[in-house]
């Protein structure tokens, strides 16, 4: 269904008066916030910030800041760069990076970086020839196949990186046309002390003093790349009350699932990944006490790690609080009276619930094997993810495009082929202890009578069997694998390669259980979830946006403290000095030797953090946050504990967005770095 644009109001039965909202930028409620601000967002204003606004990779927002291609994003997005340009003798995690000349800028092994250039709506083409009879599984690959379809030939006709955006859960189908730019560079990044200053402990929490920043740079052709459409930092920043955008990419959220898909995260899926989070962290802790290189080798895994578990805990917390989920039944309970009390509607819409929990109800007792076969048994393993894609590429490859797993069709090759053959470096005892706790947990959750364990193990222990494929294998050479992807025959030859029998046993059963998942659940989903949007709409003839799904989205609110549960007054805002006043001396809390050596020279009431109530979530981390006049003014690295819950229902009572103030950024690159070439990149 063409769900109406502009978007104008959160659903009648639902409305709020809170700044709620994952805007889409062809659906933003302009006239919502003229109305409740006096601001009036144009077109062009949409338009330049759209341009201005980047994705980066698989898990991170950013913005271009300068006509050159210089980007801002978070130093904890640009980690995982930082941390394979490192090494034994130059630890740029440990003590920051600053390219001095253009020739001095350090290229990204494996980063892509992209523009939304062009939204396009494509839910007739996607759906429009499936008899509404069709089985859900059948419906489901036919619209697979479309998509697909779509990818390539906007691909293959525009150059550009094309994705069809699955939008109120199957309700609407969008094509995003990106510019996709993969020759990027790193510029500038702070020590990681003062980047993640706080660590795990302040994780989520606020009040917050870090300059979790990083700067990168794009290039086309060689060059650095033409960015007309760039956003400036904004001379005075933030001010307390004042209306703010943020403009990025959030990860998934499940604010429109059904109770029983809520339940289902909450009693299977959220405590699975939690125990998984929890002990492959314990794994990664153990490898890096065996020394400093150890432990900054495991550095970008471990707290990748860290702060998911963080998330989920967060999740969790938000899905066992009786009132949300109470909140969460009398919504749904609202819809489906409204959908009974009309017989037009029950026909059509009635049985949407049922079958959506009668799918959930029989997942519990096959999603564990299908997360520890598809998600466990190779995850976190560079050269299990090798083994894995080379494996599926050569079964895939030998199918039409349209019937091929997504991440293998034509329109997703320069993506995979970019992470397969990164030149990132491998570490083959860390990836000894990775391969060996994947194991153990499987062994664990699923027990040492799985078929597919014993098959793995063969009375042996997680460790043999790991360190056995670790030591037999030829991935960690770039060439060879390209050797592989060039002739998949060649496959067939390799019979003593550990890593790739382990590939090879898990990948049958990993394929069932997808197939499963996908056939059972997400085609279900995908035909009753956009019944459910189209419901809502039909009852209440109202509005709203589509849940996150790591596309660009548009989010304002004013900056703005709370008072939390205890009953203290927390400012809008952090300062300079504060930093210095949180220094304990003992991890986390140790600032740089950069700072001390600097803090005669820093202002002390700089803005350092500060807090505004925009509708973020994950995914969010490095997007840019703008005043009324399209000027940065400050820089999203992060979100308060109360905001987790918002994943199911936004709330601004307590919940915040946690920013970078652009002053403070500026006062740390004049003040502590003399990083003058960038601040003359950037106007000052």
């Amino acid at each position: 269904m063409r769900f109406p644009l502009p978007l104008v109001a959160i659903l009648a039965s639902f409305s709020c008066l809170a700044d709620e909202g994952l805007w889409l930028f062809n659906n933003f409620p302009a006239e919502q916030v003229e109305k409740k601000y006096g601001f009036k967002v144009t077109d062009g204003f949409l338009d330049h910030l759209r341009l201005s606004s980047v994705r980066l990779g698989s898990g991170g927002s950013g913005s271009f800041v300068s006509p050159k291609g210089l980007v801002l994003t978070n130093h904890h997005v640009a980690f995982d760069c930082i941390q394979k340009l490192s090494s034994k003798e130059h630890d740029y995690v440990k003590n920051g990076f600053s390219a001095a000349r253009p020739s001095d800028e350090l290229a990204c092994p494996d980063l892509e970086i992209n523009v939304l250039l062009k939204m396009e709506e494509m839910t007739e083409r996607v759906t429009g020839g499936i008899p509404p009879d069709t089985a859900p599984a059948e419906a489901n690959r036919k619209r697979r196949a479309s998509i697909a379809a779509i990818e390539k030939e906007c691909s293959a006709a525009t150059g550009n990186r094309c994705d069809v955006v699955t939008l109120f859960s199957g309700g609407r189908y969008d094509l995003y046309q990106y510019g996709k730019y993969t020759d990027v560079r790193l510029v500038f990044a702070p020590e990681f002390g003062i980047a993640f200053f706080g660590g795990d402990d302040d994780n989520f929490e606020y009040p917050r003093y870090a300059l979790d920043m990083a700067f990168l740079r794009v290039y086309e052709n060689g060059k650095p790349l033409e960015t007309p459409n760039h956003l400036r930092f904004s001379k005075t920043g933030a001010k307390e009350g004042e209306l703010t955008f943020v403009s990025g990419h959030p990860g998934t959220t499940q604010r429109l699932a059904t109770v029983a898909n809520l339940e289902f995260v909450r009693d299977i899926q959220a405590p699975l990944a939690l125990r998984r989070l929890s002990q492959f962290m314990a794994a990664l802790t153990k490898y890096g006490s065996q020394g400093t290189e150890q432990m900054r080798q495991r550095n970008d895994l471990f707290f990748g790690a860290s702060n998911s578990f963080k998330a989920y805990t967060g999740f969790l917390g938000g899905l066992r609080d009786p009132a949300l989920m109470t909140q969460k039944r009398e919504e749904e309970g609202k819809l489906r009276d409204a959908v009974a009390s009309k017989p037009a509607l029950q026909t059509e819409y009635g049985s949407v619930w049922k079958d959506v929990a009668e799918a959930f109800a029989g997942a519990g007792a096959y999603y564990p094997k299908y997360y520890a076969y598809e998600t466990v048994a190779l995850g976190g393993s560079s050269l299990g993810y090798y083994a894995r894609t080379l494996t599926r590429m050569a079964e895939e490859d030998k199918k039409p495009n349209g019937q091929r797993l997504k991440e293998y069709n034509d329109a997703a090759r320069p993506e995979l082929e970019q992470e397969l053959f990164s030149t990132a470096p491998v570490y083959p005892e860390m990836e000894v202890a990775i391969l060996a706790e994947n194991l153990r947990f499987m062994s664990e959750e699923l027990g040492a009578d799985d078929p597919v364990v014993k098959e793995l193990l063969q009375g042996k222990t997680p460790l043999e069997v790991a360190r056995a494929a670790v030591e037999s294998t030829k991935l960690a050479d770039v060439e060879w694998r390209r050797k592989l992807a060039k002739d998949p025959s060649l496959l067939d030859g390799i019979k003593d390669d550990g890593v790739f029998r382990i590939a090879r046993i898990v990948d049958d059963p990993a394929r069932k259980y997808r197939k499963r998942w996908e056939d059972e659940i997400q085609a279900v989903l995908a035909i009753s979830a956009g019944k459910i949007a189209r419901a809502r709409f039909d009852a209440f003839s109202g509005e709203e946006y589509p849940d996150a799904t790591f596309t660009l989205r548009l989010t304002y609110g004013p900056a703005k403290g709370y008072t939390d549960a205890k009953g203290r007054k927390i400012p809008w805002a952090t300062e300079m000095r504060g930093a210095f006043g949180h220094e304990t001396g003992k991890y986390p809390y140790v600032l740089p030797a950069s700072w001390k050596a600097a803090k005669g020279k820093l202002k002390a009431n700089v803005p350092f953090n500060f807090v505004t109530t925009n509708d973020i979530h994950g995914g969010n981390s490095g997007s840019p946050t703008v005043d009324t006049k399209g000027e940065l003014v400050g820089l999203i690295f992060d979100g308060n504990i109360e905001s987790l819950p918002n994943r199911y229902v936004y709330e601004d009572g307590r919940a915040r967005a946690t920013h970078v103030a652009s002053q403070g950024i500026l006062h740390a690159l004049r003040e502590v770095y003399g990083a003058k070439r960038v601040l003359s990149e950037l106007g000052f």
